[in-house]
């Protein structure tokens, strides 16, 4: 039977997808996946206070959850491998990569986490307007592949444009300058069949986060009762995000930032359906198009709609 394998390197000012190569997998090996702004905090932190909350008061899924393909990562190669090697309990890994750059395992979980194309533009804006000069230069420094990340253009339609009809790598049509976001979901939809793999749609966690925590333990086999459910829903809820990055922003005032408003900027709204005020007819016709490209209908279907894969 046939699996999914690596066809592609990616490179750029965020990812390069070689620093997987330290990653000595583990039969219970999780792995987020998203293409950016899709749900990737709220699933790791549901994943920390499903794996660690009964015995850590308050898990934290920087220490926890390793993000190899971070190029600006501050961490050699070395380094890198022995943190992964050294995590006791159940790993949970991030990736920002499409499936045919990530190291596929069949004995490994991967959870693949998205969201209605428009409603990731509309975080990602908040996101890349909010970078300092500490952020664009941790991502442009260093041993970095290829062009550095510009700056943000300062307005909504120019930079919607890009991302909407430009690749930063030759084989996507979108997601300039960062990754493609359509490519992403698009490379995981093909082997949706693969015991291994749980689609994710952010409307549907934020919507049902009870079933969507309920969904995950059945899928990693953990067991939960319904006080753990209820537990991991309020340790892992958008207020108690919210309310942890304020308090961070407080310890660390006057400390450099990467995001204008620290922290508390960075998990921003969390909600949907805020393009529908701010894309016009115009910009619109322009993700039909790039949609009809990219994606397959019953998988456009499903990132504007949700739903069980």
């Amino acid at each position: 039977m046939q699996r999914p394998s690596i066809t592609r390197t990616y490179k750029n000012h965020h990812l390069d997808s070689d620093r997987w190569s330290v990653w000595n997998p583990r039969s219970d090996d999780v792995v987020v996946t998203t293409s950016y702004k899709s749900g990737t905090t709220f699933t790791q932190q549901i994943l920390a206070h499903m794996l660690y909350g009964q015995s850590e008061p308050d898990p934290d899924p920087s220490v926890l959850s390793p993000w190899p393909d971070k190029r600006f990562n501050p961490l050699s190669l070395a380094e890198l491998g022995t943190w992964m090697d050294e995590i006791q309990g159940r790993r949970f890994l991030k990736s920002h990569l499409a499936l045919d750059g990530l190291p596929y395992h069949e004995e490994v979980k991967y959870l693949v986490v998205a969201r209605d194309p428009r409603d990731v533009f509309m975080s990602f804006l908040n996101h890349y307007q909010n970078y300092t000069d500490v952020a664009y230069e941790a991502v442009n420094g260093g041993d970095r592949v290829g062009d550095p990340l510009p700056a943000f253009p300062g307005d909504t339609h120019e930079l919607w444009r890009n991302w909407i009809s430009r690749g930063w790598f030759p084989w996507e049509s979108e997601g300039w300058p960062f990754w493609g976001n359509m490519h992403h979901t698009r490379t995981y939809w093909e082997w949706r069949h693969l015991p291994n793999l749980l689609f994710l749609h952010y409307a549907d966690m934020r919507a049902d986060h009870a079933g969507a925590v309920a969904k995950i333990g059945d899928f990693l086999e953990h067991d939960l009762s319904e006080a753990d459910i209820a537990r991991i829903v309020r340790e892992s809820s958008f207020e108690t995000a919210k309310r942890k990055a304020a308090l961070s922003d407080k310890k660390d005032e006057g400390e450099p930032r990467q995001f204008i408003g620290g922290e508390t900027s960075f998990i921003y709204k969390g909600t949907n359906g805020r393009w529908k005020s701010v894309l016009s007819d115009e910009d619109l016709e322009l993700y039909e198009q790039t949609k009809l490209k990219v994606l397959p209908p019953d998988c456009a279907d499903w990132l504007e709609n949700g739903g069980t894969v």
